[in-house]
């Protein structure tokens, strides 16, 4: 797949799914839904707020670290655009719910920092394994 492509696939879906939460947000009454109207919301924000940000994280990536593979800048920012996404809809689930706080807000930055790293750490030994068999 060719990096335009890509990026032409990603901004369609992207849009797609931004399109789906307005219809969600218009249509969906919060104070008469059941569980699945919430799933829905949270689903296509999460979508969305993936969608975008792995786009901008790209395109921060593919300008400011020219030096990078065009692969490990979109694996990157895929992965990460997923972390950020669940950061987000987390927040506002602990707000829906009651249960933000500070301590929770931290508790989760250590979650997702912990996944981050042993997503790293695992990439950087996969990578180091399939180079000692060549």
């Amino acid at each position: 797949m060719s990096l335009r492509f890509y990026l032409i696939i990603m901004t369609s879906a992207a849009l797609l799914c931004w399109g789906a939460f307005g219809v969600i947000v218009n249509t969906v009454n919060p104070e008469i839904t059941n569980q699945t109207g919430f799933l829905l919301f949270y689903l296509s924000l999460f979508l969305s707020i993936s969608g975008t940000s792995a786009i901008i994280g790209f395109v921060i990536r593919f300008v400011g670290l020219r030096h990078e593979l065009v692969l490990n800048s979109v694996i990157s920012a895929f992965r990460q655009s997923f972390l950020f996404a669940f950061f987000i809809v987390s927040i506002l689930f602990l707000l829906a719910s009651g249960l933000f706080s500070w301590f929770n807000v931290i508790m989760l930055i250590i979650g997702l920092s912990v996944v981050e790293f042993f997503l790293l750490s695992y990439r950087k030994n996969d990578i180091t394994d399939v180079v000692e068999k060549l």
